[in-house]
């Protein structure tokens, strides 16, 4: 038996879980038409088999029509839900995890203008910052009508063969109910902390008569909402205790702060420059004064400080869930003594914020995550070796070679700077995000362990990849900013990347013209900002940084707007010309009709960038199959045609932005698809 704090079992009322490690209930935004199927399936089993204790499944899965997802979740209001999710469970329950799920009522967190179109319900009318939408006070029918739904779903979750489930209360319409800030109704439901929690009990009666005394029930739940008006940390406190003396509550699932907008979203959540666990010890606190089974996650991503959590007392089971994410073989890493191994997660924070904008979740560093039905977590070898050249050793150079040492592949791989990275390493000289290095960091580790051959202040030539016999090439250069993007002036700017790398100085007035909305233009804007510049960032976009996406943006604006940084959209910055000690920069617009000066010092220009691919036009005559790539092949996960119609002696292809410029999740999943079948 371990003695590993994180491998003890935990037993909770009648079900013993293996470990103390569980993933918290989120939604990837995998079903289908609001059904489980084979994909999210594959998703949470994959963890399963790799040893975790509790997968709670569907954040926010809905329990009726009028709290309708606004991205694509379980919809818990259907009968037919039912059978997917016990194909689920008894996938799981096979590899010795608990499976639960998480049920909610949206309440004024979503939009009339989804699903059927019903208004939006809540205990006032007060919108949601982050949803925008003006609900419909409730009424009494609302109420009994909801708590309704609510036990239905209930009983399906049983029906389903779960081991129980969980409410989740923050920014929901229980907490809507709890909040002073959110309910304003008269009567039994409103006024008092008593009243205000009222519409809680009778749900949690309602689903207790419905499934009995044995079936688990836990609350997901903020104990303080960390703003002015909001429920208070004595409330919480209170809350706390009123849930576990019901006797309806079988666990307490802590968390700090309000989600009502994506600032507070992110303090909730927090990504990559923010302290990491950083309500851990509130949640401790909650543990110790109500000494009840009590869950929590908030980026605790790395097993020490997991370990920590559970053998200081301060929780009963804790959540790893974006780090599973990242590597969803974490227990078995635990259990094999390979913690070393173990894929980091960097908090870039891609996976929320795909969903958040409508998306699927994926795993900035684990292209596989949510494509387990196509892509490979464990890689298999190859039945023969080969030797593969890679030209490059950015993230996707370095995810080639890693996929392609493991196949079993003798590899070697050429990049011209003096150390691995490429894009990335510029992304790491940002203090707040230098995690992303671990992306890096973790596959050269990877690749030294199984013999990777580097060459680095290497600039590649043919020559050079031809001398080195290859039976497949990887061009992985990625690309360089544009240099020829304005009318006239373009030698009158810089690049964000001059600014980033530090190769030019901010000017003291600056306009930063941002054409790619990417992290760059805000990274540099940092950099010109912090040194008491005027800077000015200007788009053509309707919205400025839109590849940013919501709660990465959230630390940007956090320092930006204390400098006074000006915002500008839709206009477009056309041309720079010098008048004496100033730039003069001409702008426009895409709707027409204006035509606009800025004096200036500095013009900086984010754009992108374009492929880096001399060397695979000079490679491309050379090789067996022209650098083409087979679709159709590659989308079914199958392996690229050996061609013997043309001369040539080795397959040549380009991967990342040597193709085109996209982001770093783009580069690593191009390699890994690619090189997997190799």
């Amino acid at each position: 038996m371990s003695k590993d704090p994180l491998l003890q079992p935990y037993r909770l009322k009648d079900l013993t879980l293996r470990n103390r490690i569980m993933t918290t209930s989120h939604e990837p935004a995998y079903p289908e038409d609001g059904m489980p199927t084979a994909r999210y399936r594959a998703y949470h089993v994959e963890r399963a088999k790799a040893g975790i204790a509790l997968t709670m499944t569907a954040g926010s899965a809905a329990v009726s029509h009028d709290s309708p997802p606004v991205f694509n979740n379980v919809l818990a209001y259907k009968d037919e839900v039912v059978p997917w999710l016990k194909e689920l469970t008894d996938a799981c329950h096979e590899h010795g995890t608990a499976v639960m799920i998480q049920l909610t009522h949206l309440g004024r967190r979503t939009r009339w203008d989804k699903a059927d179109w019903l208004p939006v319900v809540s205990p006032s009318h007060r919108r949601e910052a982050a949803h925008r939408a003006f609900p419909k006070k409730l009424e009494d029918w609302d109420i009994a009508r909801i708590i309704g739904d609510y036990a239905d779903a209930a009983e399906r979750m049983k029906a389903a063969g779960l081991d129980g489930i969980e409410l989740q209360a923050y920014g929901h319409l229980m907490d809507q109910f709890w909040s002073p800030l959110t309910n304003t109704l008269d009567g039994r439901y409103g006024g008092s902390l008593d009243n205000r929690l009222r519409f809680t009990f009778e749900v949690l009666l309602a689903i207790r008569k419905r499934v009995g005394d044995s079936f688990i029930i836990g609350l997901r739940y903020t104990a303080d909402e960390v703003v002015a008006g909001g429920l208070t940390k004595a409330e919480g406190l209170a809350i706390s205790q009123r849930l576990k003396d019901s006797g309806l509550v079988d666990f307490l699932n802590v968390i700090r702060g309000h989600i009502d907008t994506d600032a507070g979203l992110t303090d909730v959540i927090p990504i990559q420059g923010m302290t990491s666990s950083p309500h851990l010890d509130f949640a401790g606190e909650i543990r110790a004064a109500t000494n009840f089974p009590t869950f929590h996650a908030a980026k605790i991503q790395d097993v020490a400080t997991a370990r920590h959590a559970i053998a200081s007392g301060k929780l009963d089971m804790v959540g790893m869930t974006r780090a599973h994410m990242t590597d969803p073989h974490i227990v078995r890493k635990i259990m094999e003594g390979r913690e070393d191994d173990i894929r980091p997660c960097v908090g870039a924070n891609y996976c929320l914020d795909r969903i958040y904008q409508g998306g699927s979740a994926y795993c900035i560093h684990n292209p596989a995550t949510g494509r387990e039905l196509t892509m490979p977590h464990d890689i298999p070898p190859s039945k023969a070796r080969r030797k593969i050249v890679v030209v490059g050793a950015g993230p996707a150079g370095l995810e080639a070679a890693r996929v392609a040492a493991v196949r079993g592949h003798e590899v070697v791989v050429f990049e011209a700077a003096n150390h691995p990275g490429g894009q990335v390493r510029l992304t790491a000289r940002s203090p707040r995000r230098q995690e992303m290095i671990g992306l890096i960091d973790w596959r050269m580790a990877q690749c030294e362990a199984r013999g990777v051959k580097f060459h680095f202040n290497s600039w590649a030539d043919a020559d050079s990849v031809l001398a080195e016999t290859p039976d497949a090439v990887i061009i992985a250069t990625g690309g360089l900013p544009p240099t020829e993007s304005l009318s006239a002036g373009n030698d009158l700017t810089v690049s964000s990347w001059d600014i980033i790398a530090g190769d030019v100085k901010p000017g003291s007035q600056v306009l930063l013209f941002d054409d790619a909305g990417d992290h760059a233009a805000l990274q540099a804007a940092e950099i010109i900002s912090a040194t008491g510049s005027i800077l000015e960032v200007m788009t053509p976009d309707r919205s400025f940084s839109p590849e940013v996406m919501a709660m990465n943006l959230v630390p940007y604006m956090r320092s930006l707007q204390k400098r006074n940084v000006i915002f500008t959209v839709t206009y477009r910055l056309d041309s720079v010309r010098r008048e004496g000690n100033e730039l003069v920069a001409i702008v426009g617009s895409d709707y027409g009709g204006v035509r606009e000066e800025r004096r200036i010092d500095q013009v900086v220009i984010n754009q992108g960038t374009i492929p880096l691919d001399d060397l695979y036009f000079a490679l491309k005559p050379l090789s067996c199959n022209r650098g083409a790539v087979d679709y159709t092949a590659l989308i079914a996960g199958r392996p690229q045609p050996l061609t013997q119609e043309v001369e040539g002696d080795f397959q040549l292809f380009r991967i990342g932005d040597a193709v085109a410029a996209r982001n770093t999740h783009a580069a690593i999943y191009d390699a890994l698809r690619l090189v997997k079948d190799l």
